[in-house]
């Protein structure tokens, strides 16, 4: 079984051969919305959209399903976007990433023990994963 990427509500397959495909809409301005590639490599903030949707670095998107039109952004993290992970063993994993063009931030959560993090801008978000379970309802 090779490694699948979930749409977190339908459970949809989201890569397709060698990449995630997820939709995306700027904040500020949703008339400006495409496709974006993303690399499944943890780490590896490779992208590929169309020329004629190009995100700036700094620019935050809202990202949704291709198949259900779910929105991925976590509500529950701000600025991070959530889908889910099931491995060549068929263990399931939270994926968290940055949904700010730039920042790089990757975080494989299996319940509540973050599995591996990667990324220069994860002390950036690490507050949130550092917080005691009992407490993180308030953030």
């Amino acid at each position: 079984m090779a490694v699948q990427y979930l749409c977190k509500v339908c459970r949809g397959v989201l890569n397709v051969k060698t990449s995630i495909v997820v939709a995306a809409a700027k904040i500020g301005n949703r008339s400006q919305r495409g496709l974006i590639y993303l690399n499944p490599e943890i780490g590896n903030y490779t992208t590929t959209t169309h020329p004629s949707f190009q995100i700036r670095e700094g620019e935050e998107c809202v990202y949704t399903c291709p198949i259900c039109s779910a929105q991925l952004n976590s509500m529950k993290y701000i600025h991070l976007v959530r889908i889910i992970m099931i491995d060549e063993n068929g263990k399931e994993y939270n994926i968290y990433f940055s949904g700010i063009a730039g920042e790089k931030c990757t975080y494989k959560i299996r319940g509540h023990k973050i599995e591996e993090e990667k990324g220069p801008d994860v002390k950036i978000y690490n507050k949130y994963f550092e917080v005691p379970e009992e407490d993180r309802k308030y953030l």
